[in-house]
C-alpha cells in the first residue's frame, strides 16, 4: 500500500496549492479518503474527507469555503484545492485511506506527508 502526496510548498496568503495524494496497492475506489494536518506543537486535525464514490464530503469549520476536497477513482487520487490561504493553514498535510466495517476500521493507511508554508 502507498500513498504519495505532492504539490505542498511555500505560497504567500492569500494564495492557493492544490494538493494530490496518488493511491496504490488497494481497491481505492471502496476507501473513505481524507486530509489531515498536523502544526508544530499541535495535534493532528481532520481537514477534509470524502466518500468512497465522492458522493459525500466534509470539512473543518476552519477550511470551509476555502478547501475543497475530490477524488478521482479513475486515477487512483485524491486532491485537496486549498485557495485563500492563511499562515495557521501551514503544517504537513497527509493524506489517509480508511476503510470501516462497522464501528471497527481495520483499514487505515497513511502517507508520509507534505508541508505546506503560508508565509510572506
Amino acid at each position: 500500500v502507498q500513498l504519495v502526496e505532492s504539490g505542498g510548498g511555500l505560497v504567500q496568503p492569500g494564495g492557493s496549492l492544490r494538493l494530490s495524494c496518488a493511491a496504490s496497492g488497494f481497491t481505492f475506489s471502496t476507501y473513505d479518503m481524507n486530509w489531515y494536518r498536523q502544526a508544530p506543537g499541535k495535534d493532528r486535525e481532520l481537514v477534509a474527507g470524502i466518500t468512497s464514490a465522492g458522493g459525500s464530503t466534509n470539512y473543518a469549520d476552519s477550511v470551509k469555503g476555502r478547501f475543497t476536497i475530490s477524488r478521482d477513482n479513475a486515477m487512483n487520487t485524491v486532491y485537496l484545492q486549498m485557495n485563500s490561504l492563511k499562515p495557521e493553514d501551514t503544517a504537513v498535510y497527509y493524506c489517509n485511506a480508511l476503510r470501516c466495517l462497522g464501528y471497527v476500521c481495520p483499514h487505515d493507511y497513511w502517507g508520509q506527508g507534505t508541508q505546506v508554508t503560508v508565509s510572506s
